[in-house]
């Protein structure tokens, strides 16, 4: 990638700043995104790091527990290869493509792209995914959001080949078994997000034994509200120790629904009560998408290749990654406005 100076003074620095977190969180953490802001040049990391620092003030944030625990428990070159291909990869460098791209093109480019992925067709789609994810980086995509329901551990040869960015692989507990774990703890660009379910107490418990960098995801519909809005969801996931935790609406749930649960979410990270960090996949990903070029792009592929909008209803194969590339699918599904190329 360009931009090789700045790039490994900010890795030095993330190095020497994991090291002092590690002896003293608070203020470790303190520092780091106080030198985060010093190193930071785009509107998007300002503003990121600012609210960050002014939430960091609250000396009883429940995220202070979450960082001392990360810290300890996760391997620290997974911890920091993922976070720079988030952060500098795709939140500086490639948000900076995006723009770009996105004014030479005429067309909204996603800062994330989220795609299911069917194991039993991957070996002979290999390929093609293979080239999306390259066309992706070329437009300054480096965060891939991968949904596997069976044998994850097939896609690892694709995470491998993208060193550079940064993979979030979203699957069920059952498919966590040892060869997974042994695969799994070789890649340092990766993260795992388990569903939650009656077996990811265990599952999570291996995962921590490994040190590994996982989250969970958890799939709600309009009779979980109450447990979400109250707080019990978190308090119950907080205790498996996930980095994150993914809210995803099945496809029937309501707009008002989703509303009300992104609203929740939004507060939760804001009262900083439990110590994972709520985020809501599609709410959250259009709010980083805004913050980058001002303008929302969610972007998901089911297993069969087909774009879905925001509902995850299906376009009857019209745009279709393995039929066209990811550059003329964005050309004809998410066109920018006259005004915003201005």
């Amino acid at each position: 990638m360009k931009n090789r100076i700045p790039r490994l003074l900010i890795e030095t620095t993330v190095k020497k700043a994991l090291e002092n977190i590690k002896r003293s969180p608070e203020q470790g953490i303190r520092n780091l995104i106080d030198m985060a802001l010093q190193f930071s040049d785009g509107r998007f990391q300002k503003e990121f790091f600012t609210v960050v620092q002014t939430m960091l003030q609250n000396e009883n944030s429940a995220y202070y527990e979450l960082i001392r625990d990360t810290i300890a428990h996760v391997d620290t070159e997974n911890l920091y290869t993922f976070g720079i291909n988030v952060g500098y990869n795709s939140c500086t460098v490639g948000a900076q493509r995006i723009r770009e791209n996105e004014k030479a093109l005429g067309c909204n480019i996603p800062w994330a792209m989220c795609i299911e992925i069917d194991s039993k067709q991957y070996e002979k789609k290999f390929q093609k995914y293979d080239d999306l994810i390259f066309e992706g980086e070329s437009l300054g995509i480096y965060t891939w959001m991968f949904f596997v329901s069976e044998q994850p551990g097939k896609i690892f040869s694709l995470v491998k080949e993208h060193p550079e960015s940064a993979f979030c692989v979203f699957c069920d507990t059952k498919d966590i078994t040892l060869k997974f774990l042994q695969e799994t703890t070789m890649l340092k660009n990766l993260m795992v997000v388990i569903r939650y379910d009656e077996n990811a107490t265990d599952v999570c418990a291996e995962l921590r034994a490994n040190n590994m960098l996982y989250s969970i995801w958890y799939q709600y519909g309009q009779e979980d509200t109450e447990a979400i809005i109250n707080g019990d969801l978190f308090r119950n996931v907080q205790q498996l120790s996930p980095v994150f935790t993914v809210l995803i609406p099945e496809n029937k749930c309501p707009s008002e629904v989703r509303q009300i649960i992104y609203s929740t979410v939004k507060q939760t990270r804001l009262d900083q009560s439990y110590s994972t960090i709520a985020w809501d996949l599609q709410g959250d990903n259009c709010l980083v998408d805004t913050i980058i070029s001002e303008d929302a792009c969610f972007v998901y592929f089911n297993k069969d290749g087909d774009l879905c909008d925001c509902e995850k209803t299906f376009e009857n194969g019209h745009h279709n990654l393995f039929h066209s590339s990811i550059t003329d699918i964005l050309l004809n599904t998410c066109t920018k406005k006259e005004s915003e190329l201005m």
